[in-house]
């Protein structure tokens, strides 16, 4: 369903009927965006007021729906100022989570920053008062661009580098959360997935956020693979897969980069499938995906980290099932992101 959602949404599927619920979609968006548009004035215009913390808060945030690579962003954050002293926290919604405890993206980041803890509750606020009073001194919301009920000290917008803007449209037309032209209360834009896309392409994102007053704010990362993890906890250099046929799935935002990223692995990619994002594998899916790779003479199942987590299997119907760990590579705007979380670090309550 995503996936036909998508091909509307870009224009790539054709026919009369496409058409038709484009301009459909397009008319829906409208009701969306005044809602979005009196929610931002009323912040703009001192009408709501944020709540202030009491200790410096960042936001990490998106323009659109769908994946642009924040838990490896907020992973880096988290762990650059824990590394520097700081008691910090993190506070999401738990989107899809399966008992308002937990879910992929928490279980991801206790792996990938252990000892940082986590607070998921629809309500940041809430969420926010309980971290203080748990000794936290340094709060990092994810995905909080337009939740401006908490004030923040840093406001990280991330872009993929693969689909910017979202087909240009707000939802459901497009995936664009708001206007384009919000991206201008962002105090830093991180441009993730920049190894995916053409020199041009990154040129024209460049010039874009330049006339949204996003000059000298912008950096550029990728995320590389870095090692194969499987549920046991075994890994294994991600070198080995290259030449062997593998079979990918995920269930993330952009499915695409994934299978992008499989193949500059330099493994022969002999099927792949993609789940809706946050998916929850049913043994009947895992049957169907070794099935699948059986059929397929595939030497590896592959899948994201992200996935890996929700399933605890190290092979399915005797194919060895792997994750792909990746690393965050700042490529451009090292030296001012650097600056900026000095800047937050010098404003953190000495304890």
């Amino acid at each position: 369903m995503e996936q036909f959602a998508r091909e509307v949404m870009s224009g790539r599927k054709r026919g009369l009927a496409a058409s038709l619920l484009r301009a459909g979609l397009w008319s829906a968006q409208w009701p969306y965006r005044v809602g979005v548009g009196c929610k931002n004035v009323a912040f703009d215009f001192r009408l709501r007021e944020p709540f202030e913390v009491g200790v410096p808060v960042i936001s990490v945030g998106n323009l659109t729906t769908g994946g642009t690579g924040k838990t490896p962003i907020v992973a880096f954050l988290a762990n650059w100022f824990r590394d520097a002293g700081v008691q910090v926290g993190l506070l999401s919604r738990g989107y899809k989570s399966l008992d308002s405890l937990t879910n992929d993206e928490k279980l991801v980041l206790d792996q990938l920053c252990p000892g940082v803890p986590q607070w998921l509750d629809p309500d940041r606020v809430l969420s926010a008062k309980r971290a203080v009073v748990a000794g936290c001194n340094l709060l990092i919301l994810d995905d909080a661009f337009q939740h401006r009920r908490v004030h923040r000290d840093l406001d990280i917008v991330l872009l993929d580098a693969t689909n910017p803007w979202g087909y240009g449209h707000c939802l459901p037309r497009g995936l664009l959360r708001e206007p384009i032209a919000n991206i201008e209360r962002a105090d830093l834009v991180v441009v993730t997935r920049s190894d995916q896309v053409s020199a041009e392409e990154l040129t024209a994102i460049r010039t874009d956020l330049v006339r949204h007053n996003q000059v000298g704010s912008v950096i550029e990362v990728s995320f590389r693979p870095s090692e194969l993890l499987n549920s046991a906890g075994q890994t294994r250099p991600f070198a080995e897969v290259a030449g062997q046929r593998v079979f990918g799935f995920c269930g993330i935002g952009n499915p695409d980069s994934f299978e992008q990223t499989l193949r500059q692995l330099g493994s022969e990619v002999v099927g792949f499938e993609s789940f809706p994002d946050h998916h929850h594998f049913t043994s009947d899916d895992l049957a169907r995906l070794g099935e699948q790779a059986q059929s397929s003479n595939a030497e590896l199942l592959l899948t994201t980290h992200k996935d890996l987590v929700k399933i605890p299997d190290t092979q399915l119907r005797g194919c060895p099932l792997w994750a792909v760990q990746i690393g965050t590579e700042i490529v451009r705007g090292a030296p001012m992101l650097e600056a900026r979380l000095w800047s937050i670090l010098e404003r953190v309550p000495k304890t």
